[in-house]
C-alpha cells in the first residue's frame, strides 16, 4: 500500500479573484467566458517572472505559491497594472478586475494540493481587497515594507471567518491610484467645483472609473433624473422586498435535532414564499451557507441579489423548544426586527407562522386572505412525522440525480413512506414522495419501471384527496404529468394554475423550461431555467441544467460559462470540473482542458474521480489509452461508463468497447455478451421504452447480430418520436448511426449520422471532438464522406 507523502514549509500564498465574474455570466455568458480565458492568459504569463507555482483554478479565481512574501506582493502589483493598463481603453463591459489576497505562514502539500493556515488567512483575506486591489496580512506587510517604493494602509482591525484571532490588514496602495487622486484633484480645481457638483471619492481606485461615474452623474443631472448605483443582484435590479432565510443554527444538545432545525427554517422559508409582494430565494440557494460560521451578510445579499436576510436558531428540550429569528438589512447590517419565542414544542409550527407574518410586516409586504390561511395552515400535527419529512427532504436536496445518487433517493423513499404512516394527512410529504419516485424513474433511470410509476401516481392521489385546490397539488400534478406520462400539455396546465399561488417556487420555472425544451422550444426553455436561477441563485443543478441547454443549441462558450458559475458555487464538484473540459473536446477537439481537470482531481485521491470516472473513460479512449481507460473502468465501479440523457452504457460495455479498440475479439465478445444480458432484463422491464432498446441494438451490433441490432434500433426510434420526446428521440436517433456503422451498414449510418445531426437537441456523441476522436466512430473513418462532415463541423 503507498504511503501519501507530505511535504511541510513556509510560504507566501496568494489568492486572486475575478470580480463581477457571476454577475456578467447571467447577464453574457459568451462574454463572461471570453473575458475568463483572457484574464487566465495575462495572470499565467505573469506568474513565472516572480517564480509564482499555480496551484489550481477555482472557477474565476487563482491559488498561487510563491517562496517569498516580496515575490508575490511584486507579482499582484504587476497583475494589477498589467490589468490597468489593459483596461484604459476598453469599454466598461469589458473590463477586467481582479481582487488580490496575500498571506505568509506553514503550508502543506499533500496530494498535488496544498493545505494550511498560509491557504485559509489568504482565501479569506482576497475578498476584502477593493476591486483591482491588494490586502495583506500583516506578516507580509512586516517583510516588504521596506522593499517595495510603494506605501501601505492600515484596514480596521477584521475577524476573518473561521480565524480565531483578529487580524491587523493592509491594502497596497498603488503608484496610479496616486496618479488617479491628482487628476481628480485637478479636474475640481477647473471653476472651484466639481463639473457635476458630487463630490469625488479621496482615494479613486482607477480613473477610468471616475471618469465613467462622472460622465453617467453629470448625464443624470442635466437630464433632470437620478441615476441609483447599485451591485446588481443575479435578477439584476436588488427588490426592496426581496429576503432570503438562511439556515437556522441548531443549539439542542442532540445533533440529530439539525434536520428539525432545518426543518423549521424550511417551513418559514416556504411560508415567506406564498407571498406574491415578496421576493423569496429558494432553500437550495441559501442552504449553503452554513450556520455557527460568521457570515458577511452584505456579500450573501450581494451574492443571491436580495436586500434583507432571515438569521435564527433553535433550541429543543424535552416538550420545550426556543425559537430565535431576526431580520437583517444584509446593505447596511442593521438590525430590523428580532424576536425569541418560548413555547411548548407542540406550538413550534405557530411560531413558524408567527415569525413569517412579522417578517412580512416589517418589509411591508401585502397579505391576501388566501396567503394569510396558507401561512397559518401547519404541516403536520405529528412532530416525528416531521422530523422524518425533513430528513427526507434534505437527502433529497443534497442527492445526485444520477445512478449514484439513487442510494438517497431510496433512503429518503423509506423516511416519507414511515412519515405518512404515522400522520397519513401529512399533505406535503406525500407531494415530495410522489417527486422522489417520479425522480427514480424518470431522472436517474435506474428503475424506469411501471411499479415505480404506479407509487408516484398513487403519492399524487393521495396529495389530490387531501388537498384538492392546492397549488401544491397542481405542482405536483404537472411533475408526474411531466416525468411519468410525457403529457406535455397537461403539465404547462397545471402549472399555469400553481403559478398563481406560488409567486417565488423556482421550480414551476424550472419545470416549464424542461418541458419547452424537450417539445423542441429550446430558446423558451432556456429563458424560463433563467428566470428560475433568480429564485434560486445558487442552484447547482439548475446551473448545470442551463449549461445543458446551451449544449443541446451547440452553443458551447455558454454552457462552458455556466459550468463555471456552478464552479463558483462548487469548486471541488469533479463531475462539473470534468464537464467543463468534455465540452472543451467536444467543440474544438481539444483534449488538454479535460486532461489538466482529470489530472487535477485524480491527485487528489484515488476516489476522488468516482463521480467523474465516465467522463475519464471517455477521455482515455479519445486519447487512444488502453492503460487510462482500465483505471477510469476501475473508478466507474457499477456505474455507467457513458451515460448521454436516457442513453446509459453499462460498465461490461466499456469493457467491451475498450477491447474492440484493442483488437481483442475474444475479449470483447464476452463483455459485451455480459453488457446484452443485463440490457436485455432492463428491456424486459420496461419494453416500450425507447433508449434502453437502443442501447440493446447497440450491443447486437457489436455482437455481430446484424438484422437484430437495426431492427431493435428501428423499433427504438418508433418507440421515441422526436415529436413526442426531443431530447430522448434526439439521442435514439443520433446513437442508431453508431449501430448502423458497427453493423457494417455504412451508407445508413450516414444517413442516420446526417439525420442526427439536424435532430433539434444537440449529442454530444455527434460533436466535432467525439466524431474526430471517439473510437465509436471508426468503422467510418477514413470514408471520404465521414471526414467531410467532420470537418463541417471544425470550429471557425
Amino acid at each position: 500500500m503507498s504511503v501519501e507523502t507530505e511535504q511541510r514549509k513556509l510560504a507566501a500564498i496568494m489568492f486572486t479573484d475575478m470580480v463581477g465574474y457571476s454577475a456578467l455570466s447571467q447577464r453574457d455568458s459568451k462574454l463572461a467566458v471570453e473575458l475568463l480565458e483572457e484574464h487566465r492568459e495575462i495572470l499565467r504569463e505573469i506568474f513565472p517572472k516572480f517564480n509564482g507555482s499555480e496551484i489550481k483554478t477555482i472557477g474565476d479565481a487563482f491559488l498561487v505559491e510563491f517562496n517569498s512574501a516580496l515575490e508575490a506582493a511584486q507579482c499582484a502589483i504587476a497583475i494589477q497594472r498589467a490589468l490597468a493598463k489593459r483596461d484604459a481603453d476598453a469599454p466598461a463591459e469589458r473590463q477586467i478586475q481582479v481582487r488580490i489576497g496575500i498571506h505568509i505562514g506553514d503550508v502543506v502539500h499533500r496530494g498535488g494540493d496544498v493545505y494550511g493556515d498560509g491557504v485559509n488567512i489568504a482565501s479569506r483575506i482576497e475578498p476584502l481587497a477593493d476591486a483591482g486591489g491588494i490586502c495583506v496580512s500583516m506578516d507580509v506587510e512586516r517583510q516588504i515594507r521596506n522593499a517595495l517604493e510603494t506605501r501601505f494602509e492600515k484596514l480596521a482591525s477584521t475577524e476573518l471567518k473561521n480565524i480565531s484571532v483578529a487580524m491587523d490588514l493592509f491594502r497596497i496602495v498603488l503608484p496610479w491610484e496616486h496618479k488617479a487622486e491628482v487628476t481628480s484633484q485637478i479636474r475640481r480645481g477647473e471653476g472651484g467645483k466639481s463639473e457635476t457638483q458630487f463630490s469625488p471619492p479621496t482615494s479613486t481606485r482607477f480613473p477610468w472609473h471616475e471618469i465613467v461615474i462622472g460622465i453617467l452623474l453629470l448625464a443624470a443631472v442635466i437630464g433632470g433624473g437620478f441615476l441609483w448605483f447599485h451591485r446588481a443582484g443575479p435578477g439584476g435590479k436588488i427588490l426592496e422586498k426581496s429576503v432570503a432565510v438562511l439556515p437556522f443554527e441548531n443549539l439542542s444538545r442532540d445533533p440529530d435535532n439539525a434536520f428539525f432545525t432545518d426543518g423549521v427554517q424550511d417551513e418559514i422559508l416556504t411560508d415567506l414564499a406564498k407571498i406574491a409582494d415578496l421576493k423569496v430565494i429558494s432553500r437550495t440557494s441559501v442552504m449553503q451557507y452554513k450556520s455557527g460560521l460568521a457570515r458577511n451578510l452584505r456579500k450573501i445579499g450581494e451574492e443571491l441579489g436580495v436586500a434583507h436576510v432571515v438569521e435564527g436558531s433553535v433550541q429543543r428540550a424535552a416538550n420545550k423548544i426556543r425559537v430565535n429569528a431576526q431580520l437583517i438589512d444584509a446593505r447596511n447590517d442593521a438590525h430590523l426586527w428580532a424576536q425569541t419565542y418560548d413555547r411548548d414544542l407542540a406550538d413550534v409550527f405557530a411560531i413558524q407562522s408567527e415569525i413569517a407574518k412579522a417578517i412580512a410586516d416589517q418589509l411591508q409586504a401585502k397579505l391576501s386572505p388566501n396567503e394569510k390561511k396558507a401561512i397559518e395552515q401547519p404541516p403536520t400535527t405529528d412532530l416525528a412525522a416531521f422530523d422524518l419529512y425533513s430528513r427526507a427532504k434534505s437527502l433529497f436536496l443534497t442527492s445526485s440525480f444520477s445512478a449514484a445518487g439513487e442510494p438517497d433517493l431510496r433512503k429518503a423513499i423509506e423516511l416519507l413512506d414511515e412519515a405518512v404512516k404515522r400522520d397519513p394527512s401529512f399533505f406535503d410529504a406525500y407531494c415530495q414522495l410522489a417527486y422522489t419516485h417520479e425522480s427514480v424513474y424518470a431522472i436517474t433511470g435506474v428503475d424506469h419501471t411501471p411499479a415505480r410509476l404506479a407509487l408516484a401516481e398513487a403519492a399524487v392521489q393521495a396529495a389530490t384527496r387531501l388537498r384538492p385546490d392546492a397549488a401544491e397539488t397542481h405542482l405536483a400534478r404537472a411533475q408526474y404529468l411531466y416525468l411519468g406520462l410525457r403529457d406535455y400539455a397537461g403539465a404547462l396546465a397545471e402549472l399555469e394554475i400553481a403559478r398563481r399561488a406560488l409567486p417565488n417556487d423556482p421550480r414551476l420555472f424550472q419545470l416549464t423550461g424542461y418541458i419547452l425544451r424537450r417539445r423542441g422550444q429550446q430558446e423558451e426553455g432556456l429563458q424560463n431555467l433563467q428566470r428560475a436561477i433568480e429564485l434560486d441563485p445558487r442552484n447547482f443543478d439548475i446551473l448545470q441544467q442551463i449549461a445543458v441547454s446551451y449544449q443541446f443549441l451547440g452553443r458551447y462558450a455558454e454552457a462552458i460559462g455556466a459550468l463555471d458559475r456552478a464552479l463558483a458555487i462548487v469548486p471541488d464538484n469533479a463531475e462539473t470540473r470534468t464537464a467543463r473540459g468534455l465540452y472543451y473536446l467536444c467543440w474544438k477537439g481539444d483534449t488538454r482542458p479535460l486532461r489538466q481537470a482529470i489530472d487535477s482531481i485524480l491527485a487528489q485521491g484515488p476516489g476522488a474521480i468516482a463521480s467523474a470516472a465516465d467522463t475519464w473513460f471517455f477521455y482515455a479512449l479519445a486519447e487512444r489509452d488502453p492503460a487510462a481507460a482500465e483505471r477510469a473502468l476501475v473508478a466507474v465501479g457499477d456505474n455507467p461508463c457513458w451515460g448521454e440523457g436516457a442513453i446509459g452504457l453499462s460498465r461490461s460495455f466499456g469493457e467491451g468497447l475498450l477491447a474492440r479498440m484493442t483488437k481483442d475479439k475474444a475479449k470483447a465478445r464476452t463483455a459485451f455478451e455480459a453488457a446484452r444480458a443485463q440490457q436485455k432484463k432492463i428491456v424486459q422491464a420496461q419494453p416500450d421504452y425507447g433508449p434502453a432498446l437502443c442501447v440493446l441494438g447497440l450491443i447486437d451490433a457489436a455482437l455481430g447480430r446484424k438484422d437484430l441490432a437495426l431492427d431493435e434500433g428501428r423499433r427504438a426510434i418508433a418507440l421515441t418520436p422526436v415529436e413526442k420526446d426531443v431530447i430522448n428521440g434526439s439521442r435514439v436517433l443520433q446513437y442508431f448511426a453508431i449501430t448502423a456503422a458497427w453493423a457494417g451498414e455504412k451508407e445508413l449510418a450516414l444517413q442516420q449520422l446526417e439525420t442526427g445531426l439536424r435532430a433539434p437537441a444537440a449529442s454530444l456523441m455527434l460533436s466535432y471532438g467525439a466524431l474526430k476522436l471517439s473510437p465509436f466512430w471508426d468503422p467510418l473513418r477514413g470514408d471520404p464522406r465521414f471526414e467531410k462532415i467532420v470537418a463541417s463541423l471544425a470550429p471557425k
